[in-house]
């Protein structure tokens, strides 16, 4: 999509964190966005279970956000949500759309990121993943688009023949989108055919399990599966970077990986990820996302950032660092500063403090505590302390010590909620309850 005078003059103004003595070259970017990885399943976070060498290298080579959390934790709405930085009542898309489905109006409209990229003359790709409505027709900013894909490797390989396309001096964007497969080759099984998994905390069935529940007939044999879909994943990362290396491009691109949403696998008694329950869920587990940035000579090596960011914030970030306009009004602020590792201006600092909706479920997630209401505060609502309770075990939300945590959050909530950047009452989000 052409860009309006007003715009390509905002993209103009864009990168102030970087100076205004010279003027940097924005680098080429390659986003990779993974389904169902949760930041807890990395091994640079600890995970002592699933195997991801590759990620935990690529997340020292850069800088690494500890709290990043998605807006919804679903693969569709979130994906709109990383690529618009828009909420789903905005944009539109509140759950995962299946295999052909149309593509709501109401997001078909919008612009992505994508779109204004390629009006300051980024060459913008797409593979892998789509999960957006229809992925037979490119959206008319990528000028290569092969999401037809069915397994990792062939996404991979779709973004490598996008890679041999690029030339130096031609700025591009790829997005390449991964999901766990379901049968992931043998070798990744083989890995784990002697494991246990003693130590990734999975319970007894819970009483509101849901979706994936079949899962405990065989714990041990269905954590196996997953951690071989994980490690595939991870698997990939080499390819990509030894395609750029052999380019010429290493050091002219970014290479950030997140996910759209993380899961249980076995945590609280449940499987899957928002929907492991009914009522959907919004564990750490589920929300908690890997944010990882990493541009070789330019992002700090080892870094590690304690901002609480959001998916709705990647694309002002992005946008300010590729001196872009932003596609849309949005909840989100560019935290590029900590990603360069540098401070924010003392009239602005962060405000570490998100949201997130799905459904009838809203949260309200600060340093220490998290909130989350359904049916607009009728219920059934919880509040955790996440600095004394990282497990997420115990509900808060009931006892009186913490009403005026409770009561802050809940006033927090309203008042984004009442944005106008975020609201859409078309949408059948439940006007909220008075909170007692």
């Amino acid at each position: 999509m052409p860009l309006s005078r007003r715009e390509l003059l905002l993209s103009a103004a864009a990168w102030p964190a970087l100076g205004a003595k010279q003027q940097a070259p924005r680098p080429n970017v390659v986003l990779i966005l993974a389904d169902g990885i949760g930041a807890w399943m990395l091994g640079i976070n600890g995970n002592q279970d699933i195997r991801t060498p590759n990620l935990d290298l690529l997340a020292r080579t850069g800088t690494r956000f500890v709290r990043s959390l998605v807006c919804t934790p679903a693969s569709s709405p979130s994906r709109a949500t990383l690529l618009t930085g828009r909420t789903p009542r905005r944009h539109g898309i509140q759950d995962a759309l299946g295999p052909g489905e149309a593509t709501p109006a109401a997001f078909a409209g919008q612009r992505l990121l994508q779109d204004m990229l390629a009006g300051v003359g980024y060459r913008c790709g797409y593979a892998g993943r789509w999960d957006l409505g229809s992925a037979e027709k490119a959206p008319p900013s990528f000028s290569f688009w092969q999401t037809q894909a069915s397994t990792l490797q062939a996404s991979t390989a779709s973004a490598l023949a996008f890679l041999d396309q690029q030339k130096a001096g031609q700025p591009f964007f790829l997005t390449l989108g991964y999901w766990l497969p379901e049968d992931p080759p043998a070798k990744y099984h083989e890995m784990y055919a002697a494991a246990r998994f003693e130590s990734i905390g999975w319970e007894r069935p819970a009483a509101n399990a849901a979706r994936g529940k079949e899962a405990f007939a065989d714990v041990v044999g269905s954590l196996r599966q997953a951690a071989a879909a994980v490690t595939a994943v991870d698997d990939q990362i080499p390819p990509l970077l030894k395609k750029l290396d052999e380019r010429g491009l290493r050091d002219d691109t970014l290479v950030i990986f997140t996910a759209t949403h993380g899961s249980l696998l076995g945590r609280h008694g449940l499987w899957d990820g928002a929907h492991g329950s009914e009522p959907v869920n919004m564990f750490e587990e589920v929300v908690a996302v890997p944010m990882i940035w990493s541009w070789r000579g330019k992002t700090p090596a080892e870094a590690l950032r304690p901002e609480l960011v959001s998916a709705y914030d990647l694309v002002p970030t992005l946008c300010e660092l590729l001196r872009a306009p932003v596609p849309a009004p949005g909840p989100g602020r560019s935290y590029l500063p900590a990603v360069l590792n540098q401070p924010f201006p003392k009239k602005q600092p962060w405000r570490n403090l998100v949201f997130g909706e799905f459904l009838d479920a809203e949260m309200a997630r600060d340093k220490r505590y998290k909130m989350i209401l359904r049916g607009g505060g009728r219920g059934p609502n919880e509040l955790y302390d996440d600095i004394n309770d990282a497990r997420e075990r115990v509900n808060r939300y009931e006892n009186p010590q913490f009403l005026s945590v409770r009561d802050a959050l809940a006033a927090e909530l309203e008042a984004w909620r009442k944005r106008p950047e975020n609201r859409k009452p078309d949408l059948g989000i439940p006007s909220p309850a008075p909170v007692s």
